[in-house]
């Protein structure tokens, strides 16, 4: 029996459901390979040669024989492959590219920060209150650009559902996680209903293991909190 063309190493993440929601709303058959942080496996020599930055996801596209990092690459590659949730027109495509680049350049890293400031270097004895307002304001606020670009609109580009919704779903779902209102934004909120409802985001969001903490306000997430922050104590600085 022949592999997939596509073997996947992610991990439970808000970049790593990206590339697993595409691969699971196109139907595409893929290997999977779950990547342990807290064994480093994303920064043995083998995996650095696969990505030189040491993160996840990657992607080993078996067909053309090379490897894709970078969350962003890794979709719009496949949505190329494949010719799935990417319109041809390419002034339709240059949307999807804004969208993608405003989650990479700005929802990810701001978002990013937020969850890290409370949930990593607070627990381990950093606690930074401006750092946490700074990065948690800023993320409302990009939400709140996200809302406002949403009114009137079902999906974030080419009037259609596309890599971009997938790019910035798993971010602004995880408002939670990252403690951020979402109070008052009924458009962005109605367009978490959409992308909820749709069960193969919702089979995607359990792989390579489900993490009801960063979308469900109702989930206890005090074990989970220890142990992440355990896991990643040593990204805190000590001087």
């Amino acid at each position: 029996m022949s592999r997939p063309d596509i073997h996947l190493y992610t991990a439970a993440t808000m970049n790593g459901y990206k590339p697993v929601i595409f691969l699971e709303e196109a139907g595409i058959p893929y290997d999977l390979t779950s990547i342990d942080f807290s064994k480093q496996e994303q920064k043995t020599p083998d995996y650095l040669k696969l990505n030189p930055n040491g993160k996840i996801p990657v992607i080993v596209d078996r067909a053309e024989g090379r490897a894709i990092f970078e969350s962003g690459a890794i979709l719009w590659h496949l949505a190329e492959k494949y010719g799935a949730f990417l319109p041809a027109d390419p002034v339709k495509r240059s949307e999807v590219m804004q969208w993608m680049f405003f989650q990479v350049g700005h929802v990810g890293p701001m978002m990013g920060q937020a969850m890290y400031f409370q949930h990593i270097a607070a627990p381990n004895g950093h606690e930074e209150p401006f750092s946490i307002k700074r990065y948690v304001d800023e993320s409302r606020r990009l939400l709140e650009v996200l809302n406002t670009h949403l009114e009137g609109r079902e999906w974030l580009a080419a009037g259609e559902y596309t890599i971009a919704d997938m790019m910035v779903y798993p971010w602004a779902r995880a408002y939670v996680w990252a403690r951020t209102s979402v109070d008052g934004l009924p458009h962005l909120q109605a367009w978490f209903d959409r992308i909820d409802a749709r069960p193969s985001v919702q089979k995607a969001l359990t792989i390579p293991k489900a993490n009801p903490h960063f979308w469900d306000e109702n989930a206890d997430a005090s074990a989970f909190a220890k142990e992440n922050a355990a896991r990643f104590a040593g990204d805190v600085r000590k001087d």
